[in-house]
């Protein structure tokens, strides 16, 4: 009953927090351009498109505007790209793919690369090792995402010529329709520079936060009671100290990684990846304006999605805690 009820409070947040993100979404789009002339060009006269934005409800007053698009909205209809002639919702769901394999594959260095430098932070906070780790983690928090993309393409491309500096590579469709880059050895390599240039951002962050947790928990009194029972020292900093550094991490954490998704933006673009950033930063140029509303609300989908698996994921790693919303 709990995981229900917590269910349906955060349907009715997220209905709430789409509908605000729809209103500021199709707000804009009146300061993005005239859509008539990206649609038809200027040789129209005037008359001929008077008579168009009738047609197109372009005339109506604001609010009916906007119902007439949630309604659509509601229907998977995000309106027609200006550019790509297609449904906005599905040229975005093609570039999805290309970013979501960058995000995870982000995700997964800096999990992977974060715990145990913080870990050994956390544990050994004088020795040279934890000090170098926490002197590259300033410089990584404090070096722009672009100059990092820009400094390994330098080095691993053009002076080394180790790995490709822009593109996807190979893909392998996959039976659902997707093309991936995990299945190939041409798209593993273009990976690379654009995933540590994307985990960059972030993982200096987590492996502060993994080191402050760690000596803090390390300081608790049920800690320094599992010292006390003669444990192994292993069994006390991963069962007892690493567990519950893990609450805060998640917490802010997951949040972090839902923010990877904007930061795919810069990246893509120096990459030239084919994604959702890359083809946003398009659609402004062209004033696209169904194609900009379209990723916004999806990016908007996107977060509200994972702050809840983020909340699902806290209650398991600790059951003691309750689901947010649930009766006490």
């Amino acid at each position: 009953m709990h995981l229900l009820a917590f269910l349906i409070r955060r349907l009715f947040q997220a209905i709430i927090v789409m509908l605000v993100i729809s209103i500021i979404g199709f707000s804009i789009q009146s300061n993005l351009g005239d859509p008539l002339r990206e649609l038809v060009g200027q040789s129209v006269s005037e008359a001929e498109r008077e008579v168009l934005r009738d047609q197109m409800g372009l005339n109506d007053p604001f609010f009916t505007q906007f119902a007439r698009f949630i309604g659509n909205a509601v229907q998977g209809d995000l309106g027609t790209s200006y550019f790509f002639k297609k449904p906005a919702l599905e040229v975005i769901l093609d570039k999805f793919p290309a970013t979501f394999e960058l995000v995870l594959a982000a995700t997964i260095m800096i999990f992977t690369l974060s715990v145990p430098a913080g870990i050994y932070a956390a544990l050994h906070p004088k020795s040279w090792g934890a000090r170098l780790i926490m002197s590259a983690s300033i410089v990584g928090i404090s070096v722009p995402v672009f100059l990092t993309a820009i400094f390994l393409i330098a080095i691993f491309s053009v002076n080394l010529g180790w790995l490709p500096s822009f593109g996807r590579g190979d893909t392998v469709e996959m039976p659902w329709g997707w093309e991936t880059g995990f299945l190939s050895l041409d798209g593993l390599s273009h990976l690379i520079l654009p995933a540590i240039s994307l985990a960059s951002i972030m993982l200096p962050l987590f492996i502060r936060l993994i080191r402050a947790e760690m000596m803090e928990t390390m300081r608790t009194e049920y800690v320094r009671f599992a010292w006390a029972k003669g444990l192994h020292s292993k069994r006390v900093w991963l069962t007892h100290a690493f567990r519950n550094t893990l609450l805060p991490v998640i917490t802010v954490g997951g949040v972090q990684i839902g923010t990877l998704i904007a930061y795919t933006i810069l990246t893509e673009t120096v990459f030239q990846w084919p994604g959702m950033g890359f083809l946003f930063l398009e659609a402004i140029n062209r004033v696209d304006t169904p194609l900009i509303i379209a990723y916004i609300i999806i990016v908007g989908l996107i977060f509200v999605v994972v702050n809840t698996i983020v909340d699902l994921i806290y209650t398991l790693v600790n059951p003691m805690m309750k689901l947010p919303g649930a009766a006490a």
